[in-house]
């Protein structure tokens, strides 16, 4: 049977430890870049209505919008909380929004279509979900 230094020490435990680091490091960074578009991101009542007028809530659960209780994406509650987006970005305003401009770009094949959203829509939209903590 190992000591517990060579179990505190393998591979596995090592692996779990950076995997911890890079995770809040990443969090960190997400957090304080919330600054990165210059502090206004762009209006989030339009952007509320923007996202009923393209149909997200056909897809995902977000809060404040009318009948947007889609199962089939990720629920959006505290999308502004989170660490990442698309498990690939760290969450800053400007990633949201290229995010939601581009995502076929940015994870190829993904279930999230490209809606054709022009900046300032996708600036709105961010600004909605900068609004969901």
């Amino acid at each position: 049977m190992p000591g517990l230094s060579a179990v505190a020490a393998g591979p596995g435990r090592v692996f779990a430890l950076a995997a911890l680091a890079v995770a809040l490091a990443a969090a960190g960074a997400a957090a304080a870049d919330r600054s990165d578009m210059g502090g206004k991101i762009g209006n989030a009542a339009h952007g509320q209505a923007l996202i009923t007028r393209f149909g997200c809530g056909a897809c995902h659960v977000i809060p404040g919008v009318p009948d947007a209780d889609g199962m089939v994406g990720p629920p959006l509650d505290h999308i502004a909380s989170r660490g990442y987006l698309a498990g690939m970005l760290y969450n800053t305003p400007a990633n949201m929004v290229t995010w939601l401009r581009h995502p076929q770009q940015i994870v190829p094949g993904n279930g999230m279509p490209d809606l054709g959203l022009s900046e300032a829509d996708g600036r709105d939209i961010a600004a909605y979900l900068e609004t969901l903590r």
